[in-house]
C-alpha cells in the first residue's frame, strides 16, 4: 500500500490556509519593500535586523542539503527539535482520539509534548540492553496509533538501538516512524537520512546544539519526504527561524573542520572519562556509549549529585528514571571539566 501521510493528517487540516505574505510572491532580496509594516530605517543596533528572515530558510538549505546529502526538499528547520516533535503532533495527532508510542527511557520531550497537545503517549520499555523490543512494540499499536518516537543514541542511555530493530518497526507500521539522531556525530554509523527515499514514513531529527556547538542559537532539522516538509511548512509560526540564526549558521557551515575537530576531541575525552570513571569505587557501572555522555550506575546516587552541586559540578539525575536506577549523566567535558569531576568523585569515594 502506497503511503500517503495526509492520510494521516488531522481532518481539519486538509483544508488549512496558512499565513501567507508578500514574500511568498516575491522571492528576490531587492527591491522597495512597503508590505511588511518594517521599520525602514535600521535597527537600533550596529547591524540591520529590521527585516524579516526567509521563512522557508532556502539558502540555508541549499548548503544543509550539499553536506547532508539529501534534497533541500527534504528538510525542515526549526527552533531547536522541540519545534518539529510539537508540529508532528499539532499534524497528526487528534486530541484525546490518537495516540503515539514512546520506549522508555528516552528523551522526555516526546511525553511532555504529548501532553501538552492532550495526546496518549503509550510506553513500550526498552529491553534490560537498553535496546528496542520490537515484536513488544509492533504489538503495541492501535489502528490509532500515529507516530512512534525512536531516540537513537538514546537519551538517556547512550546507546545506539537496533539497527535492524528500526528497520522492522518502518516496515512494519504504517504511521510515522521518528528516529531522532541528536547525538549522530558521535556514533560510528551512517544517519538514517541515507535511507529517507526508501521509506517515506521516516522522519530524521538532527540538532545544531551537540557537535557543532550551537545550542544557543536553537536548530533543530527535520529530514523526510517532501510531502511531510509541505506539511510542517503549512502549520509553522511563519518566520519560526530568527534571521540571525539563519546567518550564523551558514557561515558556520563553512567550517566543518572545526565541528571534526571538536568533536574528535569529545570522542578521546569520552574514552579517558571512562577509564577514570571505571577506576572508582563508587561506581557500579559504566554504560557504552555513542554520544557525548555516559550514563553511571552509582552508590548512592542521588546523594553524590547533591553533594557535586555544591561543589558546582552539575551532572544530570536520572536515578528516578525507569531502568536507569542509581543512574547519573555525565556529560564529556574538557579535560579540566573531567579532571574537576573525577577529583570531587575521588573525595565522595573516601
Amino acid at each position: 500500500m502506497m503511503f500517503n501521510p495526509t492520510d494521516l493528517l488531522r481532518p481539519h487540516l486538509k483544508q488549512l490556509v496558512p499565513y501567507s505574505s508578500a514574500r511568498d510572491d516575491y522571492k528576490g532580496k531587492d527591491g522597495v519593500f512597503l508590505d511588511a509594516n518594517e521599520n525602514p530605517i535600521g535597527s537600533i543596533t550596529e547591524e540591520n535586523w529590521n527585516r524579516y528572515p526567509d521563512p522557508y530558510q532556502l539558502e540555508l538549505k541549499a548548503k544543509l542539503a550539499e553536506i547532508k546529502g539529501v534534497n533541500a526538499e527534504q528538510i525542515f528547520l526549526g527552533n531547536g527539535s522541540d519545534e518539529p516533535i510539537d508540529l508532528l503532533y499539532r499534524a497528526f495527532c487528534e486530541p484525546q482520539t490518537d495516540e503515539v508510542i514512546i520506549n522508555p527511557p528516552t528523551y522526555g520531550m516526546y511525553k511532555v509534548s504529548a501532553d501538552i497537545n492532550n495526546v496518549k503517549a503509550k510506553e513500550v520499555l526498552l529491553t534490560n540492553q537498553y535496546d528496542l523490543d520490537s515484536q513488544a512494540l509492533l504489538s503495541a499499536i492501535q489502528p490509532n496509533t500515529k507516530i512512534i518516537w525512536i531516540c537513537s543514541p538514546n537519551n538517556p542511555t547512550g546507546n545506539d538501538v537496533s539497527l535492524e530493530k528500526i528497520e522492522i518497526i518502518l516496515k512494519g507500521f504504517q504511521g510515522l516512524v521518528v528516529v531522532d539522531e541528536a547525538y549522530i556525530d558521535f556514533a560510528d554509523r551512517p544517519s538514517f537520512t541515507t535511507r529517507l527515499n526508501e521509506f517515506p514514513n521516516l522522519i530524521v531529527l538532527q540538532t545544531m546544539s551537540k557537535a557543532w556547538g550551537l545550542a544557543s542559537l536553537r536548530l533543530g532539522m527535520a529530514f523526510c519526504s517532501p510531502e511531510i516538509v509541505a506539511i510542517l511548512n503549512r502549520i509553522k509560526p511563519p518566520y519560526n527561524l530568527s534571521g540571525l540564526t539563519q546567518r550564523t549558521v551558514l557561515n558556520a557551515l563553512n567550517n566543518l573542520e572545526k565541528k571534526d575537530q571538536m568533536v574528535a576531541e569529545i570522542l578521546e575525552n569520552r574514552e579517558g572519562l571512562q577509564n577514570e570513571l571505571e577506576a572508582l569505587e563508587i561506581v557500579k557501572r559504566v554504560y557504552p556509549t555513542d554520544s557525548n555522555f555516559y550514563l553511571v550506575k552509582m552508590k548512592d546516587a542521588k546523594e553524590v549529585y547533591l553533594k557535586l552541586i555544591e561543589k558546582q559540578v552539575i551532572l544530570r539525575d536520572r536515578s528516578k528514571v525507569v531502568l536507569c536506577e542509581d543512574g547519573i549523566r555525565i556529560t564529556i567535558g574538557t579535560k579540566k571539566e573531567n579532571k574537576k569531576l573525577i577529583e570531587e568523585l575521588k573525595k565522595l569515594s573516601n
